[in-house]
Parts: structure tokens; C-alpha cells; sequence
């Protein structure tokens, strides 16, 4: 088992960690219920630790009306009674470290749950009561205060207020969500939203959990006056985006994690395009790193990641943080349907049904960006099933999907259920093995073909995905040129990108439309796909990526 192969160092494991994110709701469904839970994963820990990973972040599992799949947190300090209990949880953690794999656990700092036990206060509380304070209640304007407070847009569509009823029945204040109705966004000017979250990152280091996901992270802070929204801002001073306040509230999570000592870590979700600002989360006593989520929405293309890979490289080298690589996560389309379209880059805005896909294609691609990443200094996080080449399930039944993003797009966007489909663990059963032998409904339909995608499927298979996805983890833990920071271009023909990695790994790829010629080498330590001969020689075929000793 490669586990066993670890060294467990304490002091900053995660600068060059394989972190595996697990979506509880559709891992593995121990208690036959049809949805996935805690004792499930625990069953399949020894297939994580055969696979190599350093650490399972996994999605919230705490008290929640899963009104946006975990993200509305009702209780920080309770398991939802679907995933288990406190002590599965603790009991998980300690399991996965006898087999050197970290815990890392999702904290949402910009809202909580409406069921939530301080949201429940305030709506029965009556305006300018204290109760009210922790969030963003405020009249309405217009005759009545029928009119919403601001006209800000939502990050699921649509409207970003919802307008409160009184004992009486009568209309009341609006309270602000940059999200769904269910998630009411926290007022962070507050001492005690402070004070609470500080507390929930210590509860969790407490039980040994060795790094805190920060969700939406540059979203937290708002302007006291609510302003509305301009085609142009000063940096820092947006209404609800990237504000300069926000770092302070960092700040203060960094001194948490520092005081249990350099083992702990945080990361954030940071969606920016500004290079800079991203940056600014990255100082050495703010954020140890975030999500590089420019590299995951650009298309297949060599020139685009390229520039990509550069700007990231070069961003990080002036900030103590390691860049970080992933190619898809619980709310992206899956790479071998994504790099299968003819425009293979990722945006929300873009989501929509009925677009074409090449699976063949996309598969190909997606094995080739998974030895690309891989390769590159820095942290990799992997998306469960990504390392099964699951596509996204696009053709869901009506009335099954669950997102909030679908529903509030009014039915456009098919949302994000797609890529949280149960896991197929085995060939056949009537669940693919996600809940055993039990024949339950998954609470997201499986399709028919998924069993040949399953884990046991692939097991055997020397040109599996899985296959792949564990020999590249194998290298990368193995080869010293593979787990410094050491990284220089290699020139290559057109189409083609390269680079090295310390003294003798070079790992290249190709996107032009014909096969490249492979620079000197001594030894192929892995491809993506087969490698043609051609006169005497092997020739490196298009969307195909390879790792040489050279």
C-alpha cells in the first residue's frame, strides 16, 4: 500500500500535498439509505490510502437543511443526522491518520443556515433588536418598504433580499443573502459572528482536523451603507466583494491555526481575477493558500494553460504560500465532459443543457491534464470521481435535481447535480456498490453505464484511469525532482508545452493536431496514452501527456 511509503512530517505537509475532496452526500452509503455518510468512507479508507492521497477535504457534514448540499450550516458542532454522528466524525479523523491521511474541513463564513439557531432569534426578534445585528436586516425603501433594500445580483441568480413577515402577518424588514433565501449572509462588523467562527476553527483543531477550507471567502466583509453595485470600483472598496476589512478577519484565523503550530493550515475559495488582489489572502499571516481557480476554467488549449501555469508560478513566488492546481471540484463540470466541448473552458454563466460533448476526446484530454497537474510544484487536489474519469451526468430525470443555481436560473442553468452523482464502486448491483448490497434509490439517479466506471472495474486495468491517477501519485511522492518547487520551461515545437522538474523529469504534453517528437530521454515513467513509433523513434500523440526521464 503506497501509505506506507509516507513520511510524516509534521511541519508544512501540505506545501507539496495530494489532497482528495470528498462529497459526503455521494461517496459511499454505509447504512443502505441510498445517501452517503461517514461510516462510508471510513469503509473505503484503504482505497483512498492505495491511491496516495495526503490528505480528504471534505464538503460540509454538519447540521444542515442541505438547502444548497451542506452549505446552509445550521450547527458547526453537530453531524447531520444523514452523515452520521460527532463521534463518527472524530472516529473517521483518527482512522484516516492511522493511514497518514489528513482531515480538512469546510468552514462558511458568509452565511449560515435560516434554520440556523441566531437567524431563528432575529426573526423573532423585532426590528433594532440586538438579535437583528448579526446579519443584514433593513427596511425596504419605496411606499411600504415593498421596494428591496439594494439591487445586487445574486451568486445563484436572481434576487439577493428577502422581505421577513410579522407576528401579525404583516410584511416586515428584508434580510440580505448573496446566495439562496435559505443562507442569510452574517454581518462580519459583529463581535460575536468574530468570536463564534474562531471558536468553530478550534472546536474542529481540537479533534485533530489538520487544515480549514474557507468557503467564498472574499464575500465576507460589506460595506455598512449598502451602496449599490457600479460598473467600476477602487480595489477593496466593492460593496460585498474582495474588502479591504476582510483581511483582518484572517488575520485572526491565521493566529488560531498558528497556535496549534505549523501542521495546521487554512485555504481559501477565492474567486478573483485581479492577480494582485488574489495575493493579497496569500500574505504569511493570512491564508497558508487558495484554490488556483483560473488554471481549472481555462479551456484545453497549450497557450492559455501555459499562460496560466506562468502566472500563477510567478504570482507565489513572492508570498510564502505554494500554488495550488485542480482540475474540477463539487461545483464544476467534470473534465472528460468539459475538455470534450468545442469550447472547453469553465463559467458559470456559460452552463447550459443539450451542449454537445466528445467523451472519447474528453477523456483523452482529461487523462492528459491529470499527468500535467500532477506534475507541476505545488499542491494538487483531486475531486472524488475525477480519478475514475466519471463524466457529469447531464441527462438527470425530471424532478430529481436539487440546486439551488437551477431553480433560481428558472430552469436554464442545469446546475451543479451533475458532477455529485453517487460513486460506482462495483461493476454491477443495483447501486454500483455506493450503498452495498442494498437495493435503495441513491438520492441522485445513477446512470445504467456507471457500473464501468467503477472502482472494481479498473482495479486490474493497467490503462485505467484509476490505474493512471495512482502511478502518477506514486511519482510524485517518489521522485525527488517531483517534490521540490524546482520548475523551468523547456523549449519545444509549436503546440507543444514542457517544462522540468528538478534534475531529470520532464513532463510534457501535446496540443498541436499532430504527433511531436519527444525531447531526449532515458526512461518513460508514465503517459497519459499509448506513444507511437515512427521511424525508429516514439512519437508523443496529440492530447497526449508524458513524464520522461531526461
Amino acid at each position: 500500500m503506497h501509505s506506507a511509503q509516507r513520511t510524516d512530517s509534521a511541519a508544512e505537509w501540505w506545501r507539496n500535498a495530494v489532497i482528495y475532496q470528498v462529497y459526503p452526500r455521494s461517496f459511499a452509503d454505509a447504512d443502505g439509505d441510498g445517501t452517503g455518510d461517514l461510516a462510508g468512507v471510513r469503509q473505503h479508507l484503504p482505497y483512498l490510502a492505495e491511491l496516495g492521497v495526503d490528505a480528504l477535504w471534505f464538503t460540509p457534514w454538519y447540521r444542515s437543511p442541505q438547502a444548497d448540499g451542506g452549505y446552509d450550516v445550521a450547527d458547526y458542532r453537530m453531524i447531520d443526522p444523514a452523515f452520521g454522528t460527532l463521534e463518527d466524525a472524530e472516529a473517521l479523523i483518527g482512522d484516516a491518520l492511522a493511514l497518514g491521511i489528513r482531515t480538512i474541513v469546510d468552514v462558511v463564513p458568509n452565511h449560515v443556515s435560516d434554520q440556523h439557531a441566531w437567524f431563528q432569534e432575529a426573526l423573532a426578534a423585532p426590528p433594532g433588536d440586538p438579535a437583528r445585528e448579526r446579519f443584514w436586516f433593513r427596511d425596504g425603501k419605496g411606499p411600504g418598504g415593498d421596494e428591496m433594500p439594494t439591487q445586487w445580483t445574486s451568486s445563484f441568480a436572481g434576487n439577493t433580499w428577502t422581505r421577513t413577515e410579522g407576528p401579525d402577518g404583516k410584511p416586515g424588514q428584508w434580510y440580505l443573502h448573496l446566495f439562496a433565501p435559505e443562507q442569510p449572509d452574517l454581518n462580519w462588523n459583529h463581535p460575536d459572528v468574530v468570536a463564534e467562527h474562531e471558536a468553530v476553527l478550534r472546536f474542529w483543531y481540537d479533534r485533530g482536523v489538520a487544515g480549514i477550507r474557507i468557503d467564498s471567502a472574499a464575500l465576507i466583509a460589506k460595506d455598512p451603507e449598502l451602496p449599490e453595485v457600479q460598473d467600476h470600483h477602487e480595489p477593496g472598496r466593492h460593496p460585498h466583494l474582495d474588502r479591504d476589512e476582510l483581511h483582518d478577519v484572517y488575520r485572526g484565523w491565521r493566529k488560531v491555526a498558528d497556535s496549534y503550530g505549523d501542521s495546521r493550515f487554512l485555504v481559501g475559495e477565492v474567486w478573483l481575477a485581479d492577480t494582485e488582489r488574489f495575493m493579497l489572502y496569500l500574505r504569511d499571516d493570512e491564508m497558508h493558500m487558495a484554490f488556483n481557480f483560473d488554471f481549472m476554467t481555462r479551456p484545453w488549449d497549450g497557450a492559455s494553460l501555459e499562460e496560466s501555469i506562468r502566472t500563477t508560478i510567478a504570482s507565489h513566488a513572492g508570498v510564502s504560500a505554494p500554488p495550488s492546481w485542480v482540475l474540477s471540484n463539487h461545483d464544476v463540470t467534470r473534465p472528460v465532459t468539459r475538455y470534450g466541448r468545442e469550447d472547453s473552458s469553465f463559467a458559470f454563466l456559460a452552463k447550459r443543457f443539450g451542449t454537445p460533448t466528445d467523451l472519447e476526446l474528453g477523456a483523452r484530454r482529461a487523462r492528459a491534464a491529470a499527468l500535467l497537474t500532477a506534475a507541476l510544484p505545488g499542491v494538487l487536489y483531486i475531486y472524488q470521481g475525477d480519478e475514475l474519469g466519471l463524466p457529469e451526468v447531464e441527462d438527470l430525470p425530471e424532478g430529481v435535481r436539487e440546486d439551488p443555481m437551477h431553480f433560481r436560473s428558472g430552469g436554464v442553468d442545469p446546475g451543479r447535480d451533475g458532477c455529485r452523482v453517487p460513486l460506482p464502486w462495483t461493476a454491477t448491483g443495483p447501486t454500483f456498490g455506493f450503498s452495498g448490497e442494498a437495493d435503495t434509490a441513491t438520492w441522485l439517479p445513477q446512470p445504467q453505464d456507471w457500473g464501468a466506471h467503477a472502482a472494481e472495474a479498473q482495479e486490474s486495468d493497467p490503462d485505467s484511469f484509476l490505474t493512471l491517477y495512482r502511478e502518477a501519485i506514486r511519482l510524485r511522492r517518489g521522485e525527488p525532482a517531483l517534490r521540490g518547487d524546482a520548475f523551468a520551461w523547456a523549449q519545444t515545437e509549436s503546440g507543444v508545452l514542457a517544462f522540468r522538474r528538478g534534475e531529470d523529469v520532464t513532463c510534457v504534453v501535446n496540443f498541436a493536431d499532430a504527433p511531436a517528437d519527444l525531447p531526449a530521454h532515458t526512461e518513460v515513467l508514465l503517459a497519459s496514452g499509448p506513444l507511437k513509433d515512427a521511424s525508429g523513434g516514439v512519437r508523443l500523440p496529440k492530447d497526449t501527456a508524458v513524464w520522461l526521464r531526461t
